[in-house]
């Protein structure tokens, strides 16, 4: 890999400072190790940012996330960026993993059969976003994907629980842009979750430098829009 400290050395002095002291340690912004990791690897991946992902994933390990912790992420990143753009994060979290000689596959974390999978994720969406959810996959056949493969494939596995799970959805739609909807769905229900809005802006605080300022400020604004 190219060493920029070399050849871009005073990109990088801004960059590392703005990255790793000013934003982590805004006063008033700061978040849990664990939290930030998990949404920041999440951002990542919504942003399609694969080499930094390498570089933030050798910190989560160490700082703390588990190899299980990270699969689930990435597992749960198909949903919403599909498998086009998930498959290259699951290729390169395998090669570090094997390299740290994490032994794979890792333990099943499923908690759903393909019998109740659909039933299961229905009563997950409606924990989340409220009892109208029970029968909202009747609405039709994408409606009854979402809660069969979307919530019962992903959101039911251990791992994560469903504040996280919450938590890595806003961060992969704020960071790939142009699902403000869906973004402003998740805000509030994230909040119904009990991550509320303050805790949101932090986690937009402490992504901002991986996702960029415009991407950001939409996502504030979705929080808003929620919060309302």
């Amino acid at each position: 890999m190219m060493n920029y400290y070399e050849t871009d050395p005073e990109f990088m002095e801004r960059i590392m400072h703005f990255t790793f002291e000013e934003a982590v340690n805004e006063p008033g912004q700061e978040l849990a190790d664990e939290t930030r990791y998990l949404a920041v690897l999440a951002a990542l991946i919504g942003c399609q940012g694969t080499e930094v992902y390498r570089d933030m994933l050798v910190k989560a390990l160490d700082g703390g996330l588990t190899p299980v912790m990270v699969k689930e992420i990435v597992y749960q990143a198909v949903d919403y960026l599909g498998i086009g753009r998930a498959l290259p994060f699951l290729s390169v979290t395998n090669e570090i993993l094997t390299a740290r000689g994490v032994r794979l596959p890792l333990p099943p974390q499923a908690g759903t059969t393909m019998e109740d999978r659909l039933e299961k994720g229905a009563l997950a969406q409606a924990e989340i976003f409220g009892e109208h959810m029970k029968e909202a996959w009747k609405a039709g056949h994408i409606n009854r994907w979402l809660a069969a493969n979307c919530f019962g494939d992903y959101y039911t596995r251990g791992g994560l629980d469903l504040k996280q799970r919450e938590l890595i959805t806003f961060c992969f739609l704020a960071a790939q842009g142009g699902c403000e909807p869906q973004l402003t769905a998740h805000a509030k229900g994230n909040m119904n979750l009990g991550n509320d809005k303050d805790f949101l802006i932090r986690v937009i605080s402490q992504c901002l430098p991986y996702i960029g300022y415009p991407r950001s400020l939409n996502a504030v604004n979705c929080v808003n829009q929620a919060a309302e």
